[in-house]
This record gives C-alpha cells, sequence and structure tokens, in this order.
C-alpha cells in the first residue's frame, strides 16, 4: 500500500509542480526576456511560445489526473481505503474539469484574439473589445490553474496525513 500511497504523491508532485513551475517560473521568464529582446513583438512571442507549453502541459495533466483517479481505485480495492475517498475523487475530478475548460473552451478563444490581433494583443487599444475580452479570458484561466493548483496542494496534504 506504501507504493500507492508514493505513487499518488508523485502524481501529485508532478502535476502541482508542474503548474507551479509553469506558472511562476516559465511565463515570467518568458515575457521578461522576449520582452527585453523585442519590445514591440516579445509579449505576443512569449504569450504564443507559453500557450504552446502549456498545451501540451495539459494534455500531461490529463493523464495524471487519470492516474490518479486510478491510483485511489486501487487503493480502495487493495485496501485498506484511502479517508474521505469519494473527497479525493470529486476533488481530482474538479481539477481535470478546470484543466479540460482551459484547454478546450478559454484557449481556443484566446488564441482567435490573438491571432486576429496578429500575436500583439498588448497593441491594441485600451477601449478594444477583442483587448478586454482577452484580459478577461485569461484572468479566468490564471484562476483556474491557481484553483487546481491549490487543490492539489490540498490533495497531497490530505495524502500526507493518510495513515492507509
Amino acid at each position: 500500500m506504501s507504493l500507492l500511497r508514493f505513487a499518488s504523491l508523485l502524481v501529485l508532485a508532478l502535476w502541482v509542480g508542474g503548474l507551479a513551475a509553469l506558472g511562476g517560473v516559465a511565463a515570467p521568464a518568458l515575457f521578461d526576456a522576449l520582452g527585453a529582446r523585442d519590445p514591440a513583438n516579445g509579449a505576443g512571442t512569449a504569450g504564443w511560445l507559453f500557450g504552446l507549453v502549456f498545451r501540451r502541459f495539459q494534455h500531461v495533466s490529463w493523464w495524471l489526473g487519470g492516474l490518479l483517479i486510478l491510483l485511489l481505485g486501487a487503493r480502495a480495492a487493495l485496501g485498506p481505503r484511502p479517508r474521505r475517498l469519494a473527497v479525493r475523487v470529486w476533488v481530482v475530478a474538479i481539477m481535470l474539469a478546470m484543466s479540460l475548460t482551459s484547454a478546450l473552451v478559454l484557449t481556443p478563444r484566446i488564441e482567435a484574439i490573438r491571432t486576429e490581433a496578429n500575436g500583439a494583443v498588448h497593441s491594441l487599444p485600451d477601449g478594444d473589445a477583442r483587448r478586454t475580452e482577452f484580459g478577461r479570458l485569461h484572468a479566468v484561466a490564471n484562476i483556474l490553474m491557481l484553483i487546481t493548483l491549490a487543490a492539489g496542494a490540498g490533495l497531497m496534504w490530505a495524502e500526507l496525513r493518510d495513515t492507509h
């Protein structure tokens, strides 16, 4: 059973750690470096590049979420059953739903605006509806990512406290 608990923690660490590294390290580094190198187009290029990396990570996170549900099921089947199993499965399902919403609903709309603006959304006038919508969609995507990260950290805490 300890091997399954370890695997659950490892999966959570990859998922949560990946989100934290992308949002807290990779995105700011890309925008800083590319913005400094090319002030006119750097932000657009950084946004495009980060979007590409983030979409690939989303696919990884879906596999991790599915694996985590399987691990929780295996632990329940082999016993002893993890505490608050149903809550844990629901949290993972909600994390997956937020990831899917971000990737399949928000990202295509963000990319459509970026394409329409030729990648430089920041160059659109302040009152432009596309710029406003881009900002709103980007904020919602960030909130979903932060909630997913917090939920995953909460699951890690639950795993560490569980003696099963």
